[in-house]
């Protein structure tokens, strides 16, 4: 029996070109609907670009506290990248704007690329069309007006970085696993493995395949969910608000006895301590 006030966590196969949030939105409306009450928090833990499709973390009512953890773990992703051209996103989100040579690039130099130039810790500068804060602003709006955002680097982990296909020396495309630490953009990490290997180079896909121990095949798509949510038997808000009460007494009544049992511990030590005189 779901319980989405006292708090669940789902996790989604997040679909191409849909938003983290309108997936929050989607789950929030059938709930909201579903429990007919007019407000539930729910949030997502570690956003997905619109271009980016896979593992999602969904969580409701008093799980939403928990969205700081589950966003600092540990992260899986498979990205497509083209070599010899760039783009102002560093994806697909925007057009081709500089091409580079990349006839010089061979498997085994972006094999020691990756291994000596990206792996452990690294800086990273995070793509101008992002949501992170330039004077309380996200930078991607910013961005999008074509203003100068300029963003400082951050401290990265990438624990695995491997080279699953390479185009070359026929196509200028290579595949790579990239297993990293919370606040890796995949879209600047493509961009800077151009760089490294002397050329230029931009996301074409991303499927974010693992976050903690969940892996994408343990995900629901959308659908899945949304029909879960109509049909599987959930607490009232009516009940969760009793289940919580009675957990509050219950927690007050265990911290009662603790604070009964350690007046009489201090008791018993000082007439343990007058005895001895």
């Amino acid at each position: 029996m779901l319980n989405p006030i006292e708090g669940e966590i789902f996790y989604i196969d997040k679909p191409l070109k849909w938003t983290s949030f309108e997936v929050v939105k989607k789950v929030r409306a059938r709930l909201r609907k579903r429990l007919d009450i007019k407000s539930l928090r729910v949030g997502h833990a570690g956003t997905l670009d619109p271009l980016a499709t896979g593992v999602l973390t969904i969580c409701t009512g008093r799980a939403t506290k928990r969205i700081e953890e589950l966003q600092a773990g540990v992260k899986e992703y498979i990205a497509h990248i083209r070599l010899g051209e760039t783009t102002p996103s560093f994806d697909l989100e925007t057009q081709v704007d500089a091409t580079y040579p990349w006839q010089h690039i061979t498997r085994e130099l972006v094999e020691k690329t990756l291994q000596d130039q990206f792996t452990g810790k690294i800086e990273q500068v995070p793509p101008a069309f992002s949501a992170c804060k330039i004077d309380g602003k996200p930078a991607y709006k910013l961005a999008r007006k074509g203003k100068e955002v300029e963003i400082r680097a951050k401290t990265l982990v990438i624990d695995e970085i491997e080279l699953l296909e390479c185009g070359l020396p026929q196509e200028p495309t290579i595949v790579i696993r990239v297993v990293c630490s919370k606040g890796t953009y995949i879209r600047a990490l493509a961009r800077d493995i151009g760089e490294a290997l002397d050329s230029g180079a931009h996301l074409t896909a991303l499927r974010r395949t693992r976050i903690g121990d969940i892996r994408v095949e343990q995900c629901e798509s959308v659908d899945q969910m949304l029909e879960r949510l109509e049909n599987e038997e959930m607490v009232s808000p009516d009940r969760a608000e009793q289940e919580r009460l009675e957990r509050e007494r219950e927690a007050n009544r265990a911290r009662a006895r603790q604070l009964k049992a350690e007046r009489e511990a201090r008791q018993r030590a000082k007439r343990s301590r007058q005895s001895q005189l």
